[in-house]
């Protein structure tokens, strides 16, 4: 969807683009060190010219906002201002602070598994999004690989998740970790079940995430290298006011 610009006798177009593009680096919509669309997309997405983006990528490259490498303009603004709920971590049982040669996440869009479409509501062969983390220690220990699919509600009513669509070819790291952060910003309270069982060599945790209306938003698999006892137990989080 694009966005409006409003032409201001005080205000050149290229500045407005720029002040829009770090509202949502402080709001987190962009996280830190993810890189940002192309000039083409933000051009169409603002409507203006990629001569006005470049200006503005040049304007907040020079505050320091973005840098830029042989692989594009990224982030660099830290998110903490922006509202965090430290125990949501996504996907579940992510681990923070990993060195990112022990963690690797994608996103794609492609036709989920049986049971996760069974358990989002999609018909079959119905295409969602769907992100794929692993990590594991520096000794390949603690290995942990999870698999979320997005329910159509989700993709169409939380912004930040439709724009994955476009680049979701599996190949580009996929920035998600404030997926429950947007979702609650978009007026959907998250009501959460985990259920966690043994197998002979891991655990797996299924989290299956609702909102205030009952209808399905994220399905889980996550598989532990551990073992633990089963366990299961649900929250629920009001939407952000």
């Amino acid at each position: 969807m694009a966005r409006t610009t409003h032409q201001s006798d005080h205000e050149p177009l290229y500045a407005q683009v720029a002040a829009q593009l770090l509202g949502e680096l402080r709001d987190g919509t962009i996280p830190p060190g993810e890189r940002l669309p192309g000039e083409r997309e933000l051009a169409a997405r603002f409507g203006v010219s990629r001569e006005t983006v470049r200006q503005a990528l040049n304007m907040l490259r020079r505050d320091g906002q973005v840098s830029t490498d042989r692989r594009g303009s990224h982030a660099t603004l830290s998110a903490t201002g922006a509202e965090h709920v430290p125990s949501l971590d996504f996907p579940v049982g992510a681990h923070t602070g990993e060195p990112d040669g022990c963690r690797r996440t994608t996103v794609t869009w492609e036709t989920p598994s049986p049971e996760h479409a069974e358990a989002l509501g999609l018909s079959p062969l119905r295409a969602t999004l769907v992100h794929r983390y692993e990590s594991a220690a520096a000794d390949g220990s603690g290995l942990r690989s999870a698999v979320t699919s997005f329910s159509a509600v989700a993709v169409t009513e939380v912004e930040e998740l439709a724009r994955y669509r476009d680049r979701a070819n599996g190949h580009s790291s996929a920035q998600l970790s404030r997926a429950y952060d947007w979702m609650r910003k978009a007026g959907l309270t998250l009501h959460h079940r985990d259920a966690i069982t043994r197998l002979p060599q891991s655990v797996r945790v299924t989290r299956r995430v609702h909102d205030q209306y009952d209808r399905p938003l994220e399905i889980t698999d996550l598989t532990v290298d551990a073992r633990q006892d089963a366990l299961v137990y649900e929250f629920t989080l009001p939407a952000a006011t």
